[in-house]
């Protein structure tokens, strides 16, 4: 994830980067944001494009996989 917005009002892009790359560094692809602040957190995350990068190899980080479980929850509920 790479950090972007002022110092108070920080939001988050979902990226796919090589491992060796800073967090604020080079990416490959951008594949979604997380913006913490509205009263509804909002996560969007192409899912196509995070499949096809798992299927290749890529490891999903803990923070991601932690809001992706977190937005699965909040969907059930509403369901």
């Amino acid at each position: 994830m790479k950090r972007f917005g002022t110092k108070d009002k920080a939001k988050w892009r979902v990226v796919v980067c090589d491992s060796k790359s800073p967090r604020d560094g080079r990416f490959i692809e951008e594949i979604g944001y997380y913006d913490p602040l509205p009263k509804q957190e909002k996560l969007v995350v192409k899912e196509a494009r995070l499949e096809y990068w798992v299927k290749n190899g890529a490891q999903v980080s803990e923070a991601l996989k932690s809001l992706l479980r977190r937005q699965k929850k909040k969907q059930k509920a509403k369901a």
